[in-house]
């Protein structure tokens, strides 16, 4: 898996993405009330694609939303529908952004398998969330789900997803996990920024 292929596979997905989606607000409101997602925080959502969650973060009236994604028709797509002051597209690799703000909440929702060291992104991450901050990974399917969603074309531009005890663990030297849910409808791994 190389991010070039990345680049190209979900460029080629934008024009249709948002077609495709199925929203379930109540497993939307669980991941963002385990992000810690309120009123005045920052929000980074990392590999936000057309910014699927940008309007139920500004919904809880956050004071700003820094989506990043790598994908320049992704995120072409998320400034052209999101037009709210208070969001910022930046079309980059997350992992090669020098930090500008730290966030209150960083948010990879439906997108952590897409990033080749997974242990690389959380400490990267770990440098975009404040002190007290929170890193939330989530995914609205299951494991088994996601796994067969991932099978086929999206093979070679995803790996397996970690089980959640096995992230959380990864989170360890950096967050306090106090949500790792992995069950028939949904993955959320959350944590608290410890202090630096």
């Amino acid at each position: 898996m190389n991010k070039k292929e990345i680049i190209s596979f979900f460029d080629k997905m934008a024009p249709d993405w948002d077609s495709r989606l199925v929203v379930d607000m109540e497993k939307i409101s669980f991941i963002l009330d385990r992000a810690g997602i309120k009123e005045n925080c920052t929000v980074l959502d990392v590999a936000c694609g057309t910014g699927v969650l940008f309007p139920y973060y500004l919904r809880r009236n956050v004071s700003r939303v820094i989506g990043v994604d790598i994908s320049p028709n992704m995120t072409r797509l998320a400034v052209a529908k999101n037009r709210d002051v208070r969001v910022e597209v930046i079309c980059a690799d997350i992992e090669a952004l020098p930090v500008h703000r730290r966030c209150d909440c960083c948010v990879v929702y439906n997108a952590f398998p897409h990033f080749p060291d997974p242990q690389a992104l959380v400490a990267c991450l770990a440098n975009w969330v404040k002190p007290g901050g929170r890193l939330t990974v989530a995914h609205s399917m299951s494991l088994a789900a996601l796994k067969r969603h991932h099978e086929g074309s999206a093979e070679h531009v995803s790996r397996q997803m970690l089980e959640a005890q096995e992230l959380a663990n990864m989170f360890a030297p950096w967050f306090t996990v106090d949500c790792a849910v992995s069950d028939e409808e949904k993955y959320v791994v959350s944590g608290i920024r410890q202090q630096s």
